[in-house]
C-alpha cells in the first residue's frame, strides 16, 4: 500500500444544517487545520478514496457542493496576519 501523503484543500457549501454538521465533522476528522468550510488535509491515495466514499454518502448531490483541490507538496503557502503553518509532525498524547 502506498503511504505517500499529498496535500489537499477541501472546501464545501452544504445547504442543510444537519448535513452541514455531518460533513463538517467528517472533513474535520481528516484535516490538519482549517477554518469554517476550508480545510487542509494530508491524505494517502487510500485515505482520499475512503474520504470520497464517506463524504458522498453524507451529501445531497443536487443541493450541496464540495471541492477537493490537490496542492503541490513542495509549495509553501503565503501567510498573512495571524496565519501560521499547521504542524505535520507526529505527536503523542499521554
Amino acid at each position: 500500500m502506498n503511504t505517500q501523503r499529498t496535500r489537499y484543500l477541501i472546501a464545501y457549501d452544504i445547504c442543510d444544517p444537519k448535513r452541514l454538521y455531518r460533513v463538517h465533522k467528517k472533513v474535520e476528522s481528516y484535516a490538519i487545520g482549517g477554518q469554517k468550510s476550508f480545510y487542509e488535509c494530508w491524505l494517502t491515495a487510500h485515505e482520499l478514496a475512503k474520504f470520497r466514499v464517506e463524504i458522498t454518502a453524507l451529501m445531497e448531490c443536487f443541493e450541496d457542493r464540495l471541492f477537493i483541490f490537490q496542492l503541490h507538496n513542495d509549495t509553501e503557502p503565503m501567510l498573512f496576519g495571524k496565519a501560521h503553518l499547521q504542524s505535520t509532525q507526529p505527536f503523542l498524547l499521554v
